[in-house]
């Protein structure tokens, strides 16, 4: 069903000014925010945005035949392909459901050579800097789960390193 012309435009101005955000925020303008909230299933995350290059609406995902369920496949983006995992999936819980809310956002070209990361939703640029420090979570943490955070509403916030997720043998090597 294709989307209502007004439905494109929320949806682009929200990316581009998202875009913009996040260029600011790599440079000097914007010191204090520095990360990208984001959900996998039920968790929230932080990425930095130094680690991520783009997010995008799911396009359509090519499978490969005799790979792991967390790997969907190959995207064209840009003119480019890039290979795609459920964030979700890869840390062990039930496959996202892909629908309007879900979001791949592409590793930066230095982590991964063209990668990217399917989320269940972009929360917008974060800030861990006025977040306390959560030290009853951790234990038995993955390599790439940073320190956690709780935000005024006592939810929690974990760091994600993307290029320690790249470093993991199983991102590049996908087969059963």
């Amino acid at each position: 069903m294709p989307e209502a012309p007004r439905q494109r435009t929320r949806l682009g101005e929200f990316q581009t000014q998202l875009l913009e955000r996040m260029r600011l925020a790599r440079s000097d303008v914007a010191p204090a925010v520095r990360q990208l909230g984001v959900m996998t299933g039920p968790l929230r995350w932080l990425l930095n945005l130094q680690q991520a290059s783009e997010i995008s609406a799911p396009g359509l995902l090519v499978s490969v035949p005799m790979t792991q369920d967390w790997f969907l496949g190959l995207m064209n983006m840009r003119g480019r392909l890039i290979s795609v995992i459920d964030l979700a999936g890869f840390q062990g819980m039930p496959l996202t459901t892909i629908d309007k809310n879900s979001r791949i956002i592409t590793l930066a070209p230095g982590l991964a050579a063209h990668s990217g990361v399917l989320v269940s939703s972009v929360l917008g640029l974060r800030s861990s800097s006025g977040m306390q420090v959560d030290d009853t979570h951790g234990n038995g943490a993955a390599a790439w789960s940073g320190t956690s955070y709780l935000d005024d509403a006592s939810l929690r916030w974990t760091e994600l390193d993307l290029a320690l997720i790249t470093q993991d043998p199983r991102f590049m090597n996908v087969g059963r």
